[in-house]
């Protein structure tokens, strides 16, 4: 995949969306792309988490206690929070069809964050964002 295309996807993904076109670079060259065929489980509910993936291409289910709740494809991630905590994760991911990932690893996230604060600053006025958001939307409800 072209190297214009993987900046595209990873501005598109709400974590890194503030970044500037050099800081989303600094991210692609500290992340791999694998390559996962059909029927692999991605990631496994309950299971402790330390890697960010972005689908480049191909599809996945997000499966919950074994049932499936949603469908990813080109464009969409999950794993963003792993990045930041080593928690459990909250579902399965499963390739539907052959997948080509982007997979960002904490250890090379954190390299990150520490060779270029702006970066770190901006990700977590985003995250502040967030959890604005998801506040108010706890309250209103």
């Amino acid at each position: 995949m072209a190297a214009d295309r993987k900046l595209e996807l990873l501005s598109k993904v709400r974590m890194f969306s503030s970044l500037n076109r050099k800081e989303l670079r600094l991210i692609a060259r500290t992340s791999d792309v694998i390559q996962v065929p059909k029927g692999t489980e991605i990631v496994t509910e309950g299971k402790l988490g330390h890697e960010f993936y972005l689908i480049l291409s191909g599809s996945a289910s997000v499966r919950r206690g074994g049932r499936k709740v949603a469908s990813l494809s080109t464009g969409d991630y999950f794993g963003e929070m792993a990045l930041l905590d080593k928690g459990p994760r909250t579902a399965s991911i499963v390739a539907e069809e052959d997948c080509e990932l982007l997979l960002l690893g904490q250890r090379e996230f954190m390299s990150v964050l520490d060779q270029v604060p702006p970066v770190a600053h901006k990700l977590l006025v985003n995250m502040a964002s967030r959890l604005r958001e998801a506040d108010s939307r706890a309250v209103s409800h």
